[in-house]
């Protein structure tokens, strides 16, 4: 069985990143996200090892020291980490694996592991953004300054990545989320691990 694919996908707070992700978990069931661990409160109608896993802080050093995270960080004050022993499991298992980081923790994964494909989602305009994070009722009028702040700051990083899509049209971004997805299954590297295709490409 070959190996999956890494896939980082990153956004500002309110461009529907998490949603696009959920459609793409119901669309192909050869994707699954890792469950991140962090530090923050459980918020209604969440649950640990589905949403996250919610450790306290003197865990979360713990792993940190142990090596246990392939990445990790300060995310509005609350930490967030990728197990990399939950990261290989899965991937060796053949299925592609989700990060959903902030570009922070992107940095991270691709300094150790650059064949990873990056994915940044976009709203379409910083007015939809904010209207969007106001519709979620989920924050103070100051926490909602602050992510709208840190929304920006995070946009400046989208060159970074390999890949942008705007959610716009939502139906539109999952496509396109789901297609960039599946092309990396045909990617040289990973279609040679099959023995397969590397005796046909082999043969005289």
């Amino acid at each position: 069985m070959n190996t999956g694919s890494l896939i980082l996908v990153s956004a500002p707070s309110g461009a529907g990143k998490t949603s696009l992700v959920k459609s793409v978990l119901a669309a192909d069931r050869q994707v699954v996200v890792c469950v991140s661990h962090t530090t923050r409160t459980k918020r209604d109608g969440e649950s640990d090892g589905e949403n996250y896993f919610f450790v306290d802080d003197r865990e979360f050093n713990r792993m940190i020291a142990a090596e246990e995270f392939l990445e990790h960080a300060n995310v509005f004050g609350q930490r967030y980490g990728s197990s990399k022993q939950e990261v290989d499991r899965r991937r060796e298992k053949g299925q592609d694996v989700i990060l959903e980081i902030d570009w922070q923790g992107a940095d991270q994964v691709r300094a150790l592991l650059p064949e990873a494909i990056s994915i940044f989602i976009l709203p379409p305009s910083i007015a939809v953004l904010e209207q969007r994070l106001h519709a979620r009722g989920q924050d103070s009028q100051a926490a909602m300054a602050t992510r709208l702040a840190e929304a920006k700051t995070d946009m400046r990083q989208a060159n970074r990545y390999d890949y942008l899509i705007v959610n716009d049209d939502f139906a539109q971004a999952s496509e396109e989320l789901l297609s960039v997805i599946r092309a990396a299954r045909q990617q040289r590297e990973r279609q040679l691990q099959q023995s397969t295709i590397a005796a046909l490409v082999k043969s005289p």
